[in-house]
């Protein structure tokens, strides 16, 4: 139950589209510049600082306004385009399950609190969804951040 409303299996899958759309744009955009040549000519600090780079320009782009750092050229059709779809896919189709889930939610009867119920404004509640957004980044990013920002702060 959430806002007097039955959560089913149609709405779980709305959310996690919605949830797992950012962190997969992120690092198939990372990976494709990582991997492709157009890509990583455009970075000046090679190892584990360009990496970061790159992750940081994509992360960026998908998340907010698409600014990057100093040590990646940015100004090539490659990088253009492929921010550009990041941007797009990142901003606009991240709606789509939302609004789906709205409409699922505004469709629905409410039903009357019961014991397996979990209160909004409860202090498990708060626990709960602080520990499932913290899960999620560490599962998503702990592997890209280990590739870059971590590995970058103890030399070889």
């Amino acid at each position: 139950m959430f806002l007097g409303k039955k959560i089913e299996a149609y709405d779980v899958k709305m959310v996690s589209f919605a949830i797992l759309l950012m962190p997969l744009l992120v690092l198939l955009t990372t990976a494709l510049a990582v991997v492709l040549p157009a890509g990583r000519e455009s970075v000046f600090n090679p190892g584990p600082q360009g990496f970061s780079e790159i992750l940081y320009e994509f992360s960026s782009a998908v998340n907010n306004n698409g600014s990057d750092m100093g040590g990646l050229n940015v100004n090539t059709s490659f990088y253009n385009l492929l921010s550009a779809l990041a941007m797009l896919f990142g901003r606009y189709f991240g709606i789509l399950p939302l609004l789906a889930l709205a409409g699922s939610l505004v469709c629905k009867q409410s039903t009357a609190v019961g014991a397996a119920s979990l209160r909004e404004d409860s202090l498990l509640m708060i626990v709960f969804v602080a520990l499932v957004i913290l899960l999620l980044a560490a599962v998503t990013f702990f592997p890209a951040l280990a590739l870059g920002p971590i590995a970058a702060q103890w030399p070889l």
